[in-house]
């Protein structure tokens, strides 16, 4: 456990300095913005010089901006969740103000790439251990959680805002090379981790009860289990069936390597979610009581 716990925070470390020398090493001198909670930092940053004067950075923007947000989190996320959230944003707010802000080239276009790029690689990383970056993730979750509407409208939305003023504030093209790299974000997100919010997995093992037990020690999910038997080996065997967040996937992964390491698992995308699915930072017996009260 402890070696897990190390592992995930040293991620969690790595991605934020990723993502700030994106930032620092590429974007901010280009005036090409990154997304979410950072994009903001950056627009803030540059309003308040160009048009107050005031040297704003956007390394402690970005921990202002994610204050009040974090502290939300910690009441209706979960104090597990967040606590990696914070780690994030105060590794990455401490990069950003070492780090020098420099231009490795001048080309806008290498810019939007490598800082994208980059931003991209430490979200990647640090969600696909469970954690959070902060900020927009957050934000998304308990949106998504009040509305019942696609994550992903959300993140269009102030990615789409970012490019706007982008282009505002700039020249048209400023807004198309930010659209690169917003892109980029996401693509390299993608391919590290997943974009999906939520996850169904199949789990099929010899170890079914003490998987299941494991499982439920650890994480509020409900199984449900069903007889499986190998068409080559005619074992029997049981395949666990359940539906996860992006954000328990690394933790899930972890329990099935501990249980049974040869237990074959397969994660396919999950577009959508009706009846009652444990909402993040809920116990069993909150959600038997909400169960209830909408009976």
């Amino acid at each position: 456990m402890f070696f897990m716990e190390s592992k995930r925070i040293g991620t969690v470390i790595v991605g934020a300095l990723l993502v700030a020398m994106g930032l620092n090493f590429f974007l901010i001198n280009a005036n090409v913005y990154s997304s979410g909670f950072a994009g903001v930092a950056q627009l803030i940053s540059t309003v308040a010089q160009q048009f107050l004067g005031l040297n704003w950075g956007t390394g402690l923007l970005l921990l202002v901006l994610n204050i009040p947000v974090l502290i939300l989190g910690w009441f209706k996320v979960g104090k597990g969740f967040t606590i990696y959230s914070i780690i994030s944003v105060g590794f990455t707010t401490f990069f950003l103000e070492i780090l020098p802000v420099i231009s490795l080239t001048d080309d806008i276009i290498l810019n939007a790439v490598a800082g994208g790029t980059l931003i991209g690689v430490g979200i990647g990383i640090t969600m696909k251990l469970g954690a959070s970056t902060g900020g927009m993730d957050i934000v998304v979750m308990l949106l998504a959680r009040s509305k019942d509407r696609p994550v992903g409208m959300y993140f269009f939305t102030m990615n789409a805002v970012i490019v706007f003023c982008a282009g505002l504030l700039f020249e048209p093209a400023n807004a198309l090379y930010t659209m690169v790299g917003l892109y980029l974000t996401s693509k390299v997100i993608d391919a590290i981790h997943t974009s999906h919010e939520k996850l169904t997995v199949f789990i099929i093992t010899e170890n079914g009860e003490a998987l299941q037990k494991a499982i439920h020690e650890r994480m509020v999910r409900g199984i449900t289990v069903m007889p499986a038997m190998g068409a080559y080996t005619k074992r029997e065997k049981d395949m666990l069936y359940l539906v996860v967040t992006r954000y328990e996937l690394y933790d899930l992964e972890q329990i099935i390597k501990e249980i049974d390491p040869f237990a074959f698992t397969n994660v396919v995308q999950t577009v959508n979610v009706f009846g009652f699915f444990r909402k993040e930072g809920e116990s069993l017996q909150e959600m038997e009581a909400r169960r209830y009260a909408q009976s």
